[in-house]
């Protein structure tokens, strides 16, 4: 494996090399054409570059966002910045909540709650925004034409 790696290491400007055999003198109008060409493929591979780094980062931030998965012991109901550094967090251990306090590289128990924190349902994400999407659309909430 580490012997093909450094071939292909070693090939890589064999292969990337122009021919020898080049023109002389190209005209002036032909080398800026070609330069105009070349750099509006850098433009798009750069944005294509770009936007799968965007596109991957988002797809990772949607699958961690999945919930919690079956037979996990430990769950984050909630938690509340208070600061920079500072943080109230409810987990949910065994049926049980405990609500912490988190600071600086330190974890300390607050509180164990005897009767459990109820959770509101889980409502669609914000009705408002998608209701003015579909005005600015054009369309109206029922996805009809207005």
């Amino acid at each position: 494996m580490k012997a093909a790696l450094v071939l292909c290491l070693l090939a890589a400007p064999v292969l990337a090399a122009e021919p020898a055999l080049a023109p002389a003198a190209a005209p002036l109008a032909g080398e800026s054409l070609d330069m105009g060409g070349q750099l509006v493929k850098l433009l798009l591979g750069l944005l294509l570059v770009i936007g799968l780094i965007f596109g991957l980062g988002f797809a990772l931030r949607r699958m961690q966002q999945l919930g919690p998965r079956r037979g996990q012991i430990i769950r984050l109901v909630a938690v509340q910045h208070l600061g920079p550094r500072d943080r109230l967090a409810l987990v949910e251990v065994g049926g049980e909540q405990v609500l912490l306090g988190l600071s600086g590289g330190r974890i300390t128990p607050l509180h164990v709650l005897k009767d459990p924190v109820p959770m509101p349902e889980a409502e669609a994400a914000a009705p408002e925004f998608a209701q003015r999407l579909m005005e600015l659309l054009g369309k109206d909430h029922k996805g009809g034409q207005s």
